[in-house]
């Protein structure tokens, strides 16, 4: 069975655990309901935060929603000028049989001016698995 990466990307309104937490959960939420993913079908998750966020990992909202099994890791991106703040990253190595023009990349908040194209194409994703 082939490994896919998964991407997904968020802002959190300020650097608090509770807006880092809230913000990540949401991310990861949409993740599995844009893919219909099973959380014992990945084999780790990277999460990247901009230098400005850092009161909280990331991963501990993964922790926090049953992904026990799942190798997590934490990581600070670049500080690039101009670079969109406040945001989070997720990378998911997801274990499965579809092809990777069938995955749904999710970017929620003001990521979504970092992908458009696949901020729509995972928001019309989760209306058909409602």
């Amino acid at each position: 069975m082939p490994c896919r990466g998964v991407r997904g990307a968020t802002t959190a309104e300020t650097n608090t655990p509770e807006a880092i937490l809230s913000a990540t959960r949401e991310l990861l939420e949409a993740l599995v309901a844009a893919n219909g993913l099973n959380p014992a079908d990945l084999a780790s998750a990277i999460f990247t935060t901009t230098p400005d966020l850092n009161a909280a990992f990331p991963a501990r909202a993964a922790r926090e929603l049953g992904w026990n099994d799942v190798a997590l890791l934490c990581a600070h991106e670049m500080n690039v000028p101009g670079g969109l703040p406040r945001c989070i990253r997720v990378l998911l190595h997801w274990n499965t049989d579809r092809a990777a023009s069938e995955i749904a990349h999710v970017y929620l908040r003001e990521a979504k001016g970092l992908r458009p194209d696949l901020s729509e194409r995972a928001e019309s994703s989760m209306f058909e698995q409602s």
